[in-house]
């Protein structure tokens, strides 16, 4: 969930491995690192533990076993977990004798989230007291199958699963020529033609998906073009059509049954390729839609100082099941009451929010969302920063640094960068990729970026942090474009790093059919984007006229500058301009650029006779 990237989108596995990285969250946190444990009476269930570095050390010692309950304030099944499962007391019985209860929000621990985002939420997770997974399940698990299960690990605690084999990481920089034609099939075979989008249960906009179909259409692949079209009209059907947002997902293989927890991964991505949507196509409904989600993000989840918070609830009332609610128009809503608002504030999750508003920005040239992803950026470096480049997850972070946190605030420097022009965003995009390459090592022999920084003290399985799948792929992009920008061969080196990962067998064999992820990875690593630089002062006019129809070329994989000769060479000097008597837009590619254009409406010829010659 997408986070995801990867993340289940539901309370329960996603039969069709959804995408990236989704989180939610409680007003009262339970399991962050360091927080209080929630007391027994308070939920009615166990007496619930935080997960802290002993935890397995105290688990030896008093000889029990561990349970893991990783749950979502939004998720309507976890509600029901706790009022069905946990409130019976003869399970809270074995497990106060037999088990440590921890519970924890995912979205407070990544690294836990990410490591178990594929068993959806509630993921419940049963440990050895030296860390070893004995059993994972995925969504709700009725009382009388998790007394049995209990039992069952108490009398027997052996693992349901073999041990894994250890993994032998490609050494391709690149998808070999027939896993690339088997990830291309895949994503052909994967769309539904009935009810559009990828996958016939669940559905959702997987935007990797729609971004590669909307990439290859481009080029000119009709049926590619027609199938991000279809998914982008039925998502509309997701968007709250009172308070704007995106809702999660639907159920029963259409569009009409939706789950209603507004997530913030689910609103920055949509904002942000509904933008990208409406550049292609010029339907004013993409535009609308994305409109309807800034407008959201404005309204419930923005806090005073201008960051943004984490999701809101899909229940009024926990466990209670709000279709009838979100029926009502506004006035209504409100008179019963307003679904809680997570009011925690992450660098990840900002991350997310800013992309998707400077996306919009782009799309519009309305300055109000580049003002507001400006300023939940700068919020979020007086609060969050870590000296180095990288950022914390929450105020108080032990488990931390995480990738996420710093990877999204990097990607979200980049675009704000490519909006702007100004070059402080690119500085601290680098100091981002920076902080990655010196906190987030790999191991000889491995491939990929761990999900949070390695801990040296991790002795058991259950500590040690893993790449996930969604995290390089985001990675791989980031870092080339980095390299685009500056031309520092480092940054080539960690997307080569990454596609080394992705280009694994098994790695990229991981799902079923979202494997766009990995094909724009690869697409985008093995060729060059779109190049266009303005020429002109940044006090000029016409240049910021130029500049502005230079970002709004349909297509995500740009490399979009402004050259000001006051400021001195450009980062990556890989091209030489001229000074000129009046604003101009150039177009590069393969070491010849285009002549002068000085209209916006030249822009988009221009660069696509000098992509031909690729």
């Amino acid at each position: 969930m997408r986070k995801s990237l990867g993340v289940a989108l539901s309370c329960f596995v996603l039969l069709t491995n959804s995408s990236p990285s989704i989180a939610g969250d409680s007003e009262a946190k339970i399991a962050a690192a360091g927080a209080q444990p929630q007391a027994s009476h308070e939920l009615g269930g166990p007496a619930w533990q935080p997960w802290t570095k002993d935890l397995f050390t105290r688990a030896k010692k008093e000889k029990k076993l561990v349970v893991l309950d990783l749950e979502a304030i939004w998720c309507h099944w976890c509600h029901v977990m706790d009022q069905k499962t946990y409130s019976r007391p003869d399970i809270q019985k074995v497990l106060a004798q037999h088990f440590i209860a921890v519970k924890v929000d995912q979205d407070s621990r990544p690294d836990l989230s990410n490591k178990y985002e594929q068993y959806g939420w509630p993921a419940t997770i049963f440990f050895s007291s030296d860390g070893k997974e004995l059993a994972k399940r995925s969504g709700f698990i009725r009382p009388d199958e998790m007394l049995a299960l209990l039992k069952k690990l108490v009398k027997k605690p052996v693992p349901e699963e073999e041990g894994s084999v250890p993994t032998v990481f490609s050494k391709d920089t690149a998808l070999p020529a027939a896993l690339k034609e088997e990830l291309i099939k895949k994503h052909n075979d994967g769309y539904d033609p009935k009810e559009g989008g990828w996958g016939t249960q669940n559905k959702f906009l997987d935007w990797d998906s729609v971004e590669y179909a909307l990439a290859r259409g481009k080029e000119g692949d009709a049926r590619e073009l027609q199938m991000a079209k279809e998914t982008l009209e039925k998502q509309l059907n997701l968007i709250d059509p009172v308070w704007g947002g995106v809702y999660q997902y639907s159920t029963d293989g259409d569009w009409k049954h939706a789950h209603f927890e507004k997530i913030m991964q689910m609103q920055g991505e949509n904002l942000r390729i509904y933008s990208l949507g409406y550049l292609q196509f010029k339907d004013p409904r993409f535009l609308d839609a994305a409109k309807s989600i800034a407008g959201y993000l404005k309204e419930f989840l923005q806090a005073p100082e201008g960051a943004f918070y984490t999701s809101q609830d899909a229940d009024l009332k926990p466990g209670e099941h709000s279709a009838e609610y979100f029926d009502l128009n506004n006035e209504e809503r409100r008179k019963l009451g307003v679904p809680r608002v997570d009011k925690h504030i992450y660098a990840r999750e900002n991350g997310w929010a800013i992309t998707g508003l400077t996306s919009l920005y782009m799309a519009t040239a309305d300055k109000q969302y580049l003002d507001q992803a400006i300023k939940a950026a700068q919020w979020i470096i007086s609060n969050r920063a870590i000296p180095g480049g990288g950022f914390k997850h929450d105020a108080s972070d032990p488990a931390g640094p995480y990738l996420g946190d710093t990877l999204f605030m990097g990607r979200a420097f980049l675009n704000l960068y490519q909006a702007t022009g100004d070059r402080q965003w690119l500085t601290r995009a680098s100091d981002a990729g920076q902080f990655i390459a010196q906190h987030f090592k790999i191991a000889p022999n491995q491939a990929g970026y761990p999900t949070a920084a390695t801990d040296s003290s991790a002795d058991n399985e259950a500590a040690q942090a893993k790449p996930l799948l969604d995290e390089n792929i985001v990675l791989a992009r980031v870092s080339n474009m980095l390299f685009q920008y500056t031309g520092k061969k480092e940054y080539k080196d960690m997307a080569d790093n990454c596609m080394r990962y992705l280009s694994t067998p098994e790695i990229a064999r991981l799902r079923r059919i979202l494997v766009a992820g990995t094909l724009l990875s690869d697409k985008e690593i093995s060729s060059s984007p779109a190049h266009i630089t303005i020429v002109g002062a940044k006090s000029d006019a016409a240049a910021l006229t130029l500049f502005q129809a230079a970002n709004r070329y349909p297509v995500s994989y740009k490399r979009v500058e402004w050259y000001d000769p006051k400021e001195g060479p450009m980062p990556n000097p890989d091209t030489e301009y001229p000074e000129m008597p009046k604003a101009a837009a150039f177009a590069c590619a393969n070491q010849r650029c285009s002549l002068p254009v000085y209209t916006p409406e030249g822009i988009a010829s221009s660069v696509e006779n000098m992509m031909k010659s690729q």
